[in-house]
This record gives structure tokens, C-alpha cells and sequence, in this order.
């Protein structure tokens, strides 16, 4: 039995993981990796306090440093469900234990949950795009922008994650195109300075993607097409339809929160946001609480889901000493 189980490792998961080991609790990390997002991208992150100027792969780097130096147990692994059931009540909260299933069969117990696990990048559904995922598609800048060197790429989100894939792509690629759905960009002002010195980038605005093409004839023996050769786009305001030639398609349109498998114990936002307590991020169940991108919360910046980590862990750890079920 454990005083807390952290689920997810990426800057919410690692702070929290971090101050359960400064209070002395015993707790497990169960996550699919350490870093979440910010592991995936290599951009350069200019807001995260005690560093000018660090990728998102040297800070992942360091988080594992910090829990290795904390001696934090880590399993990796998918949580496919989380269920309670009831203790007797003590002060008024019907604390309650959990119970942790895995992809793996396992599974473990707390007195406590922190769901830190954010967010998955959220898909265009157009014709095309699932068929072409490892082919051209791609969702992740990191893991294939070397890919596709001196070729021309088209990166679908004109806010600051479409802005700063551009960036870093235009360290190999010829010819970036950034498509924005809506009439204006989103990306902050520094952002679209950077893209202008690169000469590399043509932004296109107000363009609906359609769907995604094969390059050339499908592939011999009916084995469906060989890698993107195009998309088609809707310019919303002159109601005309275009193609563009591209080799690979960057998508970069948001996240949605990685949460269903909570969904019997919490409350939801018409985003598919988990609903918390804003000094505590506990959520509805007692005991069970919830921080970073896959929270309600409005600012998803690596920074804020470090603090919402270190507050939830704080909170728990008061939690159980009300329960006498934790340390004291």
C-alpha cells in the first residue's frame, strides 16, 4: 500500500514526485515516459525560471536527474483504469484506498492518486490523415523533422506550438508552410518574429484542411498509397479550394486531455478538462487529485504545471496526516 501514486512523469508528475520524496512518503510513479510533451519537442524553452535557454530534451534530461537523486520509484507503464472504495470516515472526508490497473495486468494501492498525466495532440479527422501517420504524418516534430531534410513540410496550427515546430523544422527543412484555420495567428509576437527571420516559412491563413494526398500512384499490390504527396485546403474567405505539395504534414492543433481512464471518479469540462479544487487541484473524489494539462486550469505552460505538481503534493501529504493514514 502506498501513500501516493503518481501517475505521469512530465513536469507536473515530476514535481509532485519530487516533494512526496522531500516529505518522506512512500509513493510510486507509473508513467509512459519521463517528460511528457516537452520530451517530444526539442524546441527552445526561453520561460522556465534558472534558464535562458534550454530544449525540451535537456530538461527532460535533468527531471530525470532530480528523480534518480530522489531515489523515486518509477514504473513505466499505461494506466488503463483507476476505481476506490470507501473507509470509514475520519474528519468528514470518507478517505478511501485506490486501486491502480495497468496495461501490464498489474496492479497497485494508495490512499491517494495525482493524475499528472496532460495531454495527447489532438488529430485533424480529414480524409487521409490516419492512412498516412508514419508516412508523411506526424505529430511530433522531434521524432521525424530530420526525416525529411531539404524537403517542404506544411505544419497545420498557427499558435505558439505550430510556431515553435516551424522553428525548430527549419533547421532541416527548405520550405515551411503554416496553416491557420482562423484569420489571424495565435502565436505570440516573439514567436512570429523568429519565423520571419528564418526566410523559410509562408504563413497561410484562413485555411480549413480538407484532406491529405498520396504522392504519385498507390502503392503495387493494393497495398493502399506510398507517403504524402499533398493536401487540399478550404480558404474560408474566398470559399476556393487549393492544393498544396508537400512531403510531410506537421499537426499541431491542440491537445486533448488523457483522462478517460478516471472518468468514474471525476468531473469533466465541456473540454474534457478534469474538474479540481483551485488551491488543492483535488477533484470530486476525496483523495484523489489532478494537475497540469489535463486539469481545468486555463494556463497550460510547463512552469504552471511544475507549481499545480509541488501545491497538489503539498495538499496530499496534509491529506493524510487528517486521516492519520499517512506520515507524520
Amino acid at each position: 500500500m502506498y501513500d501516493i501514486i503518481i501517475i505521469g512523469a512530465g513536469p507536473a508528475g515530476t514535481a509532485a514526485g519530487i516533494y512526496a520524496a522531500r516529505q518522506g512518503l512512500n509513493f510510486l510513479i507509473i508513467t509512459k515516459d519521463i517528460g511528457g510533451q516537452i520530451g517530444k519537442k526539442a524546441v527552445d524553452i526561453e520561460n522556465y525560471p534558472g534558464f535562458n535557454k534550454i530544449s525540451g530534451s535537456d530538461l527532460v534530461k535533468i527531471f530525470e536527474e532530480q528523480l534518480k537523486k530522489n531515489q523515486v520509484k518509477i514504473i513505466l507503464g499505461e494506466v488503463l483504469k483507476i476505481s476506490a472504495k470507501g473507509q470509514p470516515a475520519s474528519g468528514g472526508e470518507n478517505p478511501k484506498i485506490f486501486e491502480i490497473s495497468t496495461a501490464t495486468g498489474k496492479k497497485f494501492e494508495a490512499l491517494s492518486v495525482i493524475i499528472a498525466t496532460g495531454a495527447d495532440p489532438r488529430m485533424l479527422e480529414v480524409p487521409g490523415e490516419k492512412e498516412f501517420i508514419g508516412k508523411g504524418v506526424s505529430y511530433c516534430a522531434l521524432c521525424d523533422g530530420p526525416i525529411f531534410k531539404n524537403k517542404t513540410v506544411a505544419v497545420i496550427g498557427g499558435g505558439n506550438s505550430g510556431f515553435e515546430t516551424a522553428l525548430f523544422l527549419s533547421n532541416y527543412i527548405k520550405k515551411i508552410y503554416i496553416l491557420e484555420a482562423g484569420p489571424e495567428i495565435k502565436a505570440d509576437k516573439e514567436n512570429q518574429d523568429l519565423i520571419l527571420k528564418t526566410g523559410k516559412v509562408e504563413i497561410i491563413k484562413n485555411a480549413k484542411v480538407l484532406k491529405i494526398s498520396a504522392k504519385g500512384q498507390p502503392a503495387s499490390g493494393g497495398e493502399g498509397p506510398k507517403l504524402v504527396g499533398s493536401l487540399t485546403y478550404l480558404d474560408t474567405k474566398s470559399n476556393k479550394e487549393n492544393i498544396l505539395e508537400t512531403d510531410g504534414i506537421f499537426v499541431e492543433v491542440g491537445y486533448s486531455p488523457a483522462t478517460a481512464f478516471a472518468k468514474s471518479l471525476v468531473d469533466f469540462s465541456d473540454r474534457d478538462e478534469i474538474m479540481v479544487q483551485p488551491e488543492t487541484f483535488q477533484t470530486k473524489t476525496t483523495g484523489l487529485f489532478a494537475v497540469g494539462d489535463c486539469n481545468m486550469g486555463k494556463y497550460k505552460q510547463i512552469v504552471t504545471a511544475a507549481g499545480e505538481g509541488a501545491k497538489a503534493s503539498l495538499a496530499v501529504y496534509e491529506y493524510l496526516k487528517r486521516n492519520s493514514n499517512g506520515k507524520n
